[in-house]
This record gives C-alpha cells, sequence and structure tokens, in this order.
C-alpha cells in the first residue's frame, strides 16, 4: 500500500502518477459528482499544474477605491481585505479567489512575486488575471478565465478569507486539495482525500495495463471486460 508521510510526499506522488481526471473519476463512484471548477478556468500555459491546499478568498463587486458613507470598514478599505488574505498564504497553499462577477483582474504580477516568496502552490481565479508575461516568467502556476488588464483596485474588494466558498457549485474548504492541469481544476474534499488518491493511484496503475493491452491489439470491448477500466 502507497503512504505517504506528509504534504511534501503527498503532492510530489500525486504530481508523479496521477492527474486530475483520474481522481474525479474516483471521486465520481464515491459520490462526489461535481467537483471540478468551471472549465473556462484555464492555466495561463499549458503545461502548468497547480497541486496544493485551498486557500478560499471571499471577492466583492464595487464601484470606487473607497466608499465613504459605507456602513461597514471595507467600504473605505481600497482593495478589501486582498493584502492581508495575500499575505497569508502558507506553503503548499493555493489563492482561490471567487464571488465576484468577472469584470476585472484577480491576480498579477505582484501578487505572484509575493506569493512565490512565500513558497505558495500557486492560485486559482473564478474570474481573469493580468502582468501574464510577468507571471509567466516567475513559472508560478495560475489558472483563470484569461486575461485581462483592468485592475480591481476601484471594482473589487477581498471581504474574507479562509472561509468556505461556492465557486460553480463547487464548495471549496480551507484545506481542500486542488488539483489542476489544462483539463480542468478539481476539489478534493479533505475528508476524502485519502481514500480517493489511493484509489485513483490503483485506477491510474489499472489504465496503463489497459493502454498496453489495447497497443498489443486488445479491443476496447475485451479490455473492459478484462480490467474493468476504459
Amino acid at each position: 500500500m502507497v503512504a505517504w508521510r506528509d504534504d511534501d510526499e503527498l503532492f510530489a506522488l500525486m504530481r508523479a502518477q496521477l492527474f486530475p481526471a483520474v481522481v474525479g473519476d474516483i471521486l465520481d463512484t464515491m459520490g462526489f459528482l461535481h467537483q471540478f471548477l468551471s472549465p473556462q478556468i484555464r492555466p495561463l500555459r499549458p503545461d502548468m499544474v497547480v497541486i496544493g491546499r485551498a486557500m478560499p478568498v471571499l471577492e466583492s463587486n464595487c464601484f470606487a477605491n473607497t466608499e465613504p458613507a459605507g456602513h461597514s470598514e471595507l467600504s473605505r478599505k481600497p482593495f478589501g481585505l486582498l493584502f492581508e488574505a495575500l499575505d497569508d498564504l502558507q506553503r503548499h497553499e493555493v489563492y482561490l479567489a471567487t464571488g465576484c462577477a468577472p469584470q476585472f483582474a484577480l491576480w498579477g504580477g505582484l501578487m505572484t512575486t509575493r506569493a512565490r516568496h512565500l513558497q505558495a502552490a500557486g492560485a486559482v481565479l473564478d474570474g481573469y488575471s493580468r502582468d501574464t508575461p510577468e507571471v509567466l516568467a516567475l513559472g508560478m502556476p495560475v489558472f483563470s478565465c484569461g486575461g485581462y488588464a483592468q485592475d480591481q483596485g476601484p471594482r473589487g474588494k477581498v471581504v474574507d478569507w479562509r472561509v468556505a466558498v461556492e465557486c460553480h457549485g463547487v464548495r471549496v474548504a480551507p484545506g481542500d486539495i486542488v488539483f489542476g492541469d489544462l483539463d480542468g481544476v478539481l476539489v478534493i474534499p479533505r475528508a476524502a482525500e485519502e481514500e480517493a488518491i489511493r484509489r485513483a493511484l490503483e485506477k491510474a496503475s489499472t489504465e496503463n495495463r489497459v493502454r498496453e493491452a489495447i497497443e498489443r491489439g486488445m479491443s476496447t470491448v475485451e479490455a473492459f471486460k478484462t480490467f474493468g477500466v476504459m
């Protein structure tokens, strides 16, 4: 039985032997049928893979940097709690922002620089990112709906972080595993992660045997009958 002692070993194992699709298949069999985020959320570069623990960030639209007449102190605070949330990122964590209409960039080059210094795992944005050449040069995995230069400053605020959020019908709680590649971003609930990953490793191994059998000429009908995987 494959075992891992900590997140360093777990994420290295996942990166080497798994991909989101195979883990998503296992989650389906476990009754977790809606764990992929919107397919509009894509890596900025096709070879990017993000693996880490979610640090959910809740965003909101606004119409100015500050609203002095507002009843909340956040109304008078440019960017809301964005800087506090960013500075709270931990090693192996994924900054996952959602909650507002996609009208501006939720992430950029300076944020990537700070996140890299904190040894975060990447960013997943339910919206746009910007400073794309700078982000790509820094090499951190960033997934978004694409590049859009419009600034968040007078248009959006972070209103909370490290809280469970809803993103395209998927509940994302702090500490859930976020696993994304070119085919999509999967959220693995923390309570289900050990069983899901162990079973996904077994499925990936079986799929390799199926692939070898098909390459030798076995039909897909016979392969599924023999291995139960396709």
